[in-house]
């Protein structure tokens, strides 16, 4: 599956989604962009967005996007490393354009 990471997700996550080809915003020059246009930058190069903005979903449409997006509970590496199972479970699962978010334990 092809991940892309905002600019919020920490990067030393990558190393415990061995089984996906992740890509960071940043590499792409993709920093300065947000949300909507992020999301409509990523779609059709990415399977999902996985992101720790909360408030993603209040801001954006994401009424028929084909992109999908995987929310954090936090960008704190510390604590993100604690949800691995449920992320890697959550990308698992994932259909096109699907909206998830990691609940908070």
């Amino acid at each position: 599956m092809k991940v892309l990471f905002d600019v919020n997700t920490p990067h030393p996550l990558k190393r415990h989604l061995p089984e996906h080809e992740i890509t960071f915003a940043q590499d792409l020059g993709w920093s300065e962009l947000r949300n909507g246009d992020l999301i409509r930058a990523a779609e059709g190069r990415f399977d999902v967005l996985l992101t720790a903005d909360q408030n993603l979903r209040y801001q954006q449409n994401l009424r028929g996007r084909t992109l999908a997006i995987v929310v954090l509970p936090t960008n704190r590496l510390r604590e993100v490393l604690r949800y691995v199972e449920d992320i890697r479970s959550a990308l698992a699962a994932l259909t096109r354009g699907e909206f998830v978010e990691i609940p908070r334990k």
